[in-house]
């Protein structure tokens, strides 16, 4: 048995097959063995050793421990110990040292630098001194040269000497009939510095006061209390004005009293030299009572005259007052298209031979006149405008007899038939509406006359005044056959034909004249009043009073902050178009020309503006225009300094160019509490060549941060307070701006400085037009039959938004004191559209397009804040703008133009979908 478990055991334990038993068992118990042994190792003899050491290191023999700290000195002992820490004692010493005086030597590097930036700083203002000094130089050679050239030392004013009150040395002409400016008026009382005052009665001291038509005087008097010619000193006055009529036939005096009653004026002077008498007719029937009056050497102004009693270019015939009290309503005025309407040509009217009892005197002075009475071609006129009616050819209408009761008329004259609506009605179904001059040739104007040409500019009938003997109100100053068509009798025959052969184009400009006269002269009796003394001035040669600038009223604030270097600026592009050197701020010379403007440019218009601008009663100045620019330096042999240089890119760099010597321009910036940005914007103004100033017009009742820095950006910053918030304030005529350009601007405009220059040269070479960067254009919507306003990209255009546009500083006087009240009514209304009112007004003035610079579109700045542009309402705000303009001016004055300015050496980044667009240069 022994035997056999001991084989079992080799066979690991499972008898015969139990060898692998056992070795696994044995196998088990080995390792079992060896980690005990381990564990016993690893825990007792590291406590045994720690008892050890901690035993011996307690002993009281200092010399017996040896796992103990010791002190430095004991390691000193050794004697390299020693050395090392005495290296290590010396370099430490060293390093103290060389810490030290690299700190001495960091702050004397510090106070070099900051010595280094003061010289810098230093030289950068010595070379801004002296380049100042060197344009002051040069500024002052150039008006040295420009002086010598004229050979003209300034002059100061000449004293007034006024002549004594009851001065009657004046020479008598002839005859009171033969009455001109140089024998019956006295220049000595108008000197050309007087300003041309003007002394007015006052009606009510007299008694002929009493008998004056309620609403005449009622208007004259609102009228003269607001005119700047008007003084109350007597003494000092050019002109004396007394208002006679119209007058109430109840109470009119007789033709006596009322001559002795003008003698009786204080200031007569025994022959009323130097007085206007004004006879204003509100109605057709309004009497010439003042023809059997001996008026001596005084001016007539009215509506009614015989060839014996008017004075050409010493009378005036005046336009009839019909609304005295009240503005015109322009939204009722019918629109200027389409060009042709219902009826080619209309009449109505009734001869009549009545002779009212106050013109029998008129009657008998007349049959004492020799030669024969001129031929009556009113038959004929009758026969031959009654064929035309029945030849079917084209739709007219013709009545030579009133349904009613006619108007009372003179003799020979063409009464008025029906009430004034109905004239006015048939009047805008009229293309043209004739007006017969009354039979007698020797009554040269009557108010029935004036009435008919009044009604009929007014709807925007073109008259055809039928007797060329006929002297239209302001004859003398504005060119009728610019409205109006006048034939003589005889060619009677001849009317239709000539009609018929009237292009649109010239219909709709004779029109467009019309309207403009009309609002201009005729409309109120401001105009009126205005339009008789421009006349009186004009022909005396006594320049225009300055028309009023809105004052200035500046906010205080700090400047001083350096503006700094916009990385945007400094790319200037393809082309820097700025001069090589700035010139200090200096002042228009559009003032250089007062007392020359009405001795050479009297008759001069505004290129094709409609209207005579010479007696513009409003016009501030006589600005110079492409047209005129050509006569400044052409055929004097003058070289003026700053001119164009030929087509050399540097002397073209280094010069502004052009026609005229020295110009700089004015930034007009509209703000409304966006400090930041507009701080932004004026930094980006820094260096601008030929900035003159810049006027940031504060339009928000709160005023700006007391903390706030403005930048220094080298030219004034004026910051100027207004009234209300209106976007209107943009365009006022403010007594800060000293230049023709301006320059208007949005305080999120993004602008580089070599796009404004480039826009600045091209507004110098078109300066009645506004130059500008982004383009609009309008469009017509045929479902809902209205005008759109569109911003998308395109390849015409009719607008430039003055957000970022030069314009010339007499538009602003237009726009704020000219211009219908209605349109800045509806900008204040929506708080929009001022961009839009501006385009039309200079459009309708100048018949011309805008220029548009650069193919920019856009031109704000990333990152602004929102404008009231970005509203959901506002494009449609401007939709309903423009129809509203449209009535107001009677058509649509906005020209489309495919026209755009492009420097030579620009390169024009064109979207991929316009690159079929034209690019003029």
């Amino acid at each position: 048995e022994l035997m056999t478990g001991y084989t079992m055991l080799r066979n690991g334990g499972v008898g015969n097959g139990g060898q692998p038993w056992v070795l696994r068992w044995s196998s088990r118990i080995r390792l079992t063995w060896l980690s005990f042994t381990l564990f016993i190792i690893l825990v007792f003899f590291p406590l045994i050793a720690h008892y050890y050491l901690t035993t011996i290191d307690d002993a009281d023999d200092a010399g017996k421990r040896i796992f103990g700290p010791r002190t430095g000195n004991e390691l000193c002992e050794v004697k390299h110990v020693q050395d090392l820490c005495r290296i290590r004692e010396s370099v430490s010493e060293e390093l103290l040292q060389l810490e030290a005086k690299r700190q001495e030597l960091n702050s004397e590097i510090a106070k070099l630098n900051l010595k280094i930036e003061a010289c810098k700083k230093s030289i950068e203002n010595a070379k801004q001194d002296l380049l100042q000094l060197k344009n002051v130089i040069s500024q002052t050679e150039h008006s040295y040269k420009e002086l010598m050239a004229q050979n003209q030392p300034k002059l100061s004013l000449p004293i007034r000497l006024l002549p004594d009150k009851d001065d009657v040395t004046f020479p008598l002409p002839k005859s009171n009939r033969n009455c001109r400016l140089h024998n019956c008026f006295d220049y000595s009382r108008c000197p050309l510095t007087s300003g041309f005052p003007v002394y007015v009665y006052n009606s009510d001291d007299y008694p002929f006061g009493s008998s004056l038509d309620p609403l005449i005087k009622q208007a004259f008097e609102a009228t003269v209390r607001t005119n700047v010619y008007v003084t109350e000193n007597a003494n000092i006055a050019c002109v004396y004005i007394i208002l006679v009529g119209e007058m109430q036939e109840p109470v009119m005096p007789k033709p006596t009293e009322l001559e002795q009653q003008l003698h009786s004026l204080p200031y007569w002077r025994t022959d009323g030299h130097n007085h206007l008498i004004i006879n204003l007719s509100r109605k057709s029937e309004t009497q010439n009572f003042i023809y059997n009056i001996s008026t001596g050497r005084a001016m007539i102004a009215q509506s009614t005259f015989y060839d014996a009693q008017y004075r050409p270019g010493f009378d005036i015939v005046v336009s009839p007052l019909v609304h005295a009290m009240s503005e015109p309503n322009f939204l009722e005025i019918p629109p200027q298209v389409p060009v042709k309407r219902k009826y080619l040509f209309s009449f109505q009217g009734e001869k009549i031979e009545s002779l009212r009892s106050s013109l029998q005197e008129v009657r008998s002075f007349e049959e004492e006149i020799e030669g024969n009475a001129p031929a009556d071609y009113d038959d004929r006129i009758i026969t031959t405008l009654k064929a035309v009616q029945d030849s079917k050819l084209d739709f007219v209408l013709v009545e030579f007899t009133c349904k009613n009761q006619p108007k009372v008329s003179l003799p020979t004259e063409w009464a008025l038939c029906g009430e004034r609506d109905d004239r006015l009605e048939l009047l805008k179904l009229s293309t043209f509406a004739l007006i017969i001059t009354p039979g007698d040739t020797r009554l040269v104007i009557s108010a029935g006359c004036t009435m008919r040409l009044f009604e009929a500019l007014e709807v925007g009938a073109i008259p055809v005044v039928l007797g060329e003997q006929v002297q239209l109100p302001y004859n003398d100053v504005i060119r009728w056959n610019e409205a109006a068509l006048i034939i003589p009798k005889p060619r009677i025959t001849e009317v239709h034909f000539l009609l018929r052969s009237i292009s649109d184009n010239d219909l709709l400009a004779m029109r467009r004249q019309g309207r403009f006269l009309w609002e201009t002269y005729f409309s109120t009796s401001d105009n009126v009043f205005s339009t008789v003394l421009a006349i009186i001035r004009t022909r005396i040669q006594i320049p225009a009073a300055p028309i009023r600038e809105e004052p200035a009223v500046e906010i205080p604030h700090r400047s001083g902050k350096a503006a700094g270097t916009d990385p945007n600026m400094a790319d200037n592009g393809d082309l820097d178009l700025g001069p090589v050197e700035t010139e200090p701020p200096y002042a228009s010379p559009k003032y250089l020309r007062n007392f020359t403007l009405t001795a050479m440019d009297i008759y001069r218009n505004w290129n094709s503006a409609p209207g005579p601008f010479h007696l513009f009663p409003y016009t501030p100045f006589d600005p110079v225009l492409p047209s005129e620019a050509k006569f400044l330096g052409s055929g004097t042999g003058f070289r003026p300094i700053g001119g164009g240089a030929g087509g050399s890119g540097k002397e073209f760099q280094a010069a502004l160019g052009g026609n005229v010597p020295r110009e700089q321009f004015t930034v007009v910036m509209l703000t409304y509490e966006r400090e930041e940005v507009l701080m932004n914007s004026l930094e980006r103004l820094n260096g601008l060549p030929y900035l003159n100033k810049v006027v940031v017009v504060w339009n928000s009742p709160k005023l700006p941060s007391e903390d706030l820095l403005w930048p220094d950006i080298g030219v004034p910053i004026m910051v100027v307070r207004t009234e209300k918030n209106s976007l209107n304030n943009r365009f006022l005529p403010w007594d800060e701006i000293e230049t023709e350009a301006i320059l208007s601007i949005d305080d999120d405009a993004h602008l580089r400085h070599d796009e404004i220059m480039f826009g600045f040269r091209v507004w110098r070479e078109a300066r009645d037009r506004i130059v500008g960067f982004p383009g609009r254009y309008h469009a017509w919507d045929i479902p809902h039959q209205s005008w759109l306003y569109n911003s998308n990209y395109s390849c015409e255009l009719s607008m430039v938004l003055t957000g970022a546009a030069f314009f010339h500083k007499y538009y602003a006087y237009l726009y704020s004191y000219v211009m219908p009240q209605a349109i800045r009514d509806m900008v204040d209304e929506y708080i929009n559209c001022e961009d839009i009112a501006m385009n039309f007004l200079v459009s309708h003035l100048t018949r011309k397009p805008p220029i548009k610079v650069t193919s920019r579109w856009t031109f704000r700045c990333p990152g602004c804040p929102q404008a009231l542009s970005h509203d959901d309402s506002h494009f449609h705000e401007r939709h309903k703008c423009i129809n509203f303009f449209v009535k107001v001016y009677g058509y649509m004055p906005l020209l489309y133009t495919q026209f755009r300015v492009d420097s030579v050496l620009f390169k024009t980044r064109l979207p991929h979908d316009k690159t079929k667009c034209f690019k003029f240069i």
